[in-house]
């Protein structure tokens, strides 16, 4: 048996987060699930996994069912499989950001970068007037990153916000490309960038798990595999786990 992995996030303003606790954790646990989902006041954001069955359903209460009451219209989602279940439990848990920058002014519902999707992607960090920045931690990179790409040498994610403001110029970098594992980092990154006046911001719609599921490794520019937050550790071009990582880190 294999099981159905889903890395899901959204950006919407959930006023009510902390009654939706509980509902969603026997929801998922009803259905067989296991894994982590993050609850705040602007969105949802996890990975679960179990059954094929209980992945849909809960998929479709998300998107469709009075829980959420059809706030989750715009759900960003990546399936994967595993071979055994990822994830130890299943943990819902509130917080005041879902992917946390440190900056409240920052709201990607109001202005995001311009989303590519991954066939686009290559053509346009082939771009040579574009920098190419990967968001993520500095032990996620050391895994694995796109050809060319710069690496801020991030801790956390809330540090890219001064990496920003003491190496980027919005006079001199005029287009910036980003990625991130899954999106939602970017969704925060790129907003931030808008905010201190840089134009021309792009990021990689789906992250680097949509362009590993559908660009074929021949065609790729990724070199290396993708960290992920769970027992899987690291994906490869496919979603396929990698056998090459078995370095176990922390962050977002």
């Amino acid at each position: 048996m294999t099981y159905k992995v889903a890395a899901l996030y959204q950006f919407v303003a959930l006023p009510d987060f902390q009654r939706l606790r509980d509902p969603l954790r026997h929801l998922c646990e009803g259905l067989g699930l296991k894994g982590t989902l993050l609850l705040a006041p602007e969105g949802i954001n996890g990975t679960v996994a179990g059954p094929g069955a209980g992945i849909d359903s809960l998929v479709t209460e998300l998107r469709e069912g009075s829980l959420f009451g059809g706030r989750l219209d715009n759900l960003e989602l990546k399936f994967s499989r595993a071979a055994t279940l990822p994830f130890g439990r299943m943990k819902v848990r509130l917080k005041k950001e879902i992917v946390t920058i440190g900056d409240p002014s920052v709201d990607p519902t109001r202005a995001v970068g311009t989303y590519v999707a991954a066939g686009a992607w290559n053509d346009l960090v082939d771009d040579p007037e574009v920098l190419l920045l990967d968001t993520r931690n500095r032990f996620e990179v050391e895994m694995g990153t796109f050809e060319n790409a710069v690496d801020p040498g991030l801790s956390r994610f809330s540090d890219f916000r001064a990496y920003v403001e003491r190496d980027l110029d919005p006079r001199r970098h005029r287009k910036v490309a980003m990625f991130c594992t899954g999106g939602i980092r970017c969704e925060k990154a790129s907003a931030f960038m808008l905010s201190r006046g840089f134009e021309a911001v792009y990021h990689l719609k789906g992250g680097i798990l949509r362009y590993l599921e559908e660009i074929p490794e021949s065609e790729s520019r990724w070199n290396g595999a993708c960290f992920v937050f769970d027992e899987r550790v690291a994906l490869g071009h496919g979603l396929v786990p990698s056998m090459a990582h078995h370095t176990k880190g922390t962050g977002r």
